[in-house]
């Protein structure tokens, strides 16, 4: 595992290809992720690869150079940013029915998507007054920010999208020639661009590379965007320039809080927030305290080994 004085490399891919067979895939990338010492999580399914890992410049290298050799995972498109500390706490090589999961048999990226943006080219596509610019990702990752004049869904999973986009298709579509999509990485536009073509919608735009790519490559003083972007790892969010941003997480409900939203009495670490205090029943609030608890202590046993 990487030390924690040491800057760390974080790579988020994905690929959409044909996996005949991914559990044949799973063991030896698992084995190579543990031996060079990378953390995060990998998604293998029929229809490809998706995930996030971290670790040094050299284990992320190798990791990924493997993954190239996968069929149809040649040109494969990574986004780097770093953290300070490691941002997962290990590696998982899961099987999964989707590498993003939407719920829709009948899309297939592969076939058709939307028009891929240039980050530098974005802000003049969603600044068109005949643009409709849609957020695809969940409510709780639209709460740090977003694209100014965006439509928040408001869904609590991806699942919910297509059935979210059918009921409000004509409201959104009214007056607007083209539909401009993001979300953090680019993976679900890559499914909603396809949806919406799939539902006989020809414009259909979304931003290479995602959000991501878009704080990466953009400068602050020219940006649109407004706020931080969720991310799924211990950095919570990112800032401008991928740097490490201001919020927490609660680790009951896994939504973003702010240092204010911390200092409220319904704050316990790793049990409750001002967001989730009147969600959970007395006994998953136990259960709760229990696991952070658990943490807690093998955070001073790691200590206690390192001394």
């Amino acid at each position: 595992m990487v030390s924690n004085t040491t800057p760390v490399t974080v790579a988020a891919l994905y690929q959409f290809t044909s996996f005949a067979d991914p559990a044949a895939l799973r063991e030896p990338l698992l084995a190579l992720c543990e031996e060079v010492g990378t953390c995060g999580t990998l998604l293998l399914a029929r229809e490809g690869i998706n995930g996030t890992i971290a670790g040094s410049d050299n284990a992320v290298s190798a990791v990924l150079a493997h993954i190239r050799t996968l069929p149809g995972c040649a040109d494969l498109e990574v986004k780097y940013s770093h953290a300070d500390t490691m941002p997962f706490a290990r590696m998982k090589v899961r099987l999964k029915r989707e590498i993003v999961t939407m719920g829709q048999p009948d899309v297939d990226p592969r076939a058709s998507v939307g028009r891929y943006v240039d980050p530098h080219d974005w802000n003049d596509l969603i600044l068109d007054p005949d643009t409709i610019v849609i957020d695809t990702r969940n409510d709780y990752e639209v709460m740090t920010g977003q694209f100014k004049g965006a439509v928040d869904p408001a869904t609590e999973s991806f699942r919910d999208f297509p059935a979210w986009f059918r009921s409000h298709r004509e409201e959104l579509l009214e007056g607007k020639k083209k539909v401009a999509m993001y979300c953090t990485g680019g993976i679900r536009c890559e499914k909603s661009t396809s949806f919406l073509r799939q539902e006989g919608i020809e414009d259909v735009f979304h931003l290479k590379g995602g959000i991501l790519k878009y704080l990466e490559t953009v400068p602050e003083d020219e940006s649109l965007w407004e706020g931080e972007c969720f991310v799924f790892d211990e950095r919570v969010t990112v800032k401008h320039g991928l740097e490490q941003g201001e919020y927490s997480l609660c680790r009951a409900c896994r939504r973003p809080i702010t240092d204010e939203e911390m200092a409220s009495p319904d704050y316990v670490e790793g049990v409750s927030c001002p967001y989730c205090i009147g969600e959970k029943t007395e006994e998953q609030r136990a259960r709760y305290a229990e696991r952070q608890r658990q943490r807690e202590l093998a955070k001073q046993r790691a200590g206690k080994n390192r001394s």
